[in-house]
């Protein structure tokens, strides 16, 4: 029996957009800045989920400079986002397949929205430059909540933007790449989709089905599929 669906929330980096290559840039910049050797691109994918402190530490670790003072460290911090931000979409890009699935959610009129712990003003920012911030229907960051993922605050937020009352939450999708977007997901009462071609830690990669998602896809692809083609979901 096919499970029908009023909306579809994806998580905003590694989800929905991949824009790691954008990330990889910026720490490669500041690398070079410094006389350093900038860490390997697939090291730094695996951060990516945990923010801009994540990426600047692996860059000072890759480089011996583990001991730098937190006022140094919030200073590379804070040089790493002001550089994201003047040039926040070079290389990045809807991951492949999904402009599809967008496109036929909104040819259906099911709304789609992003529930996303990145800082409002670079999402908006990101979504302005890629032509999507007319497009999502709800966009939920932690400067609007009291709590962020995994607490199912933001869940309910998007929710309340979309008019969907919490007891119809199980008719609504949310597609994350990290354990906190899918314990939020089912917390709220939501289905689950763990999309697993995210930046995930390849230390973390074996124990995905413990996570507890409804549906697991390995690829953009099967994340198509599964929101197409597969006849699991109908959408109102």
């Amino acid at each position: 029996m096919s499970q029908f669906v009023k909306a579809v929330l994806f998580d905003l980096d590694g989800t929905l957009i991949d824009t790691a290559a954008d990330f990889v840039r910026i720490i490669g910049k500041m690398s070079r800045e410094n006389d350093w050797q900038a860490p390997p691109e697939a090291l730094i994918r695996e951060q990516v989920s945990a923010g801009a402190s994540a990426m600047v530490k692996l860059m000072l670790h890759q480089n011996g400079q583990d001991s730098v003072s937190e006022d140094d460290l919030l200073g590379f911090r804070q040089q790493f986002l002001d550089d994201y931000a003047a040039d926040i979409c070079i290389d990045s890009c809807v991951f492949s397949e999904l402009e599809e699935v967008l496109t036929t959610l909104e040819k259906k009129g099911v709304p789609w929205g992003i529930v996303t712990n990145k800082p409002r003003y670079l999402a908006e920012l990101l979504l302005q430059k890629m032509q999507l911030d007319e497009r999502c229907a709800a966009l939920v960051c932690p400067e609007d909540v009291s709590r962020s993922k995994p607490d199912p605050e933001p869940m309910y937020m998007a929710l309340e933007k979309l008019g969907i009352p919490r007891g119809a939450a199980g008719c609504v999708l949310y597609v994350g790449d990290h354990i906190r977007d899918i314990d939020a997901g089912n917390a709220a009462g939501m289905s689950t989709i763990l999309a697993a071609y995210g930046y995930i830690p390849l230390e973390d990669q074996k124990s995905l089905k413990k996570w507890g998602a409804d549906y697991i896809t390995d690829t953009p692809a099967q994340l198509n599929k599964l929101l197409l083609a597969s006849g699991k979901f109908e959408y109102l």
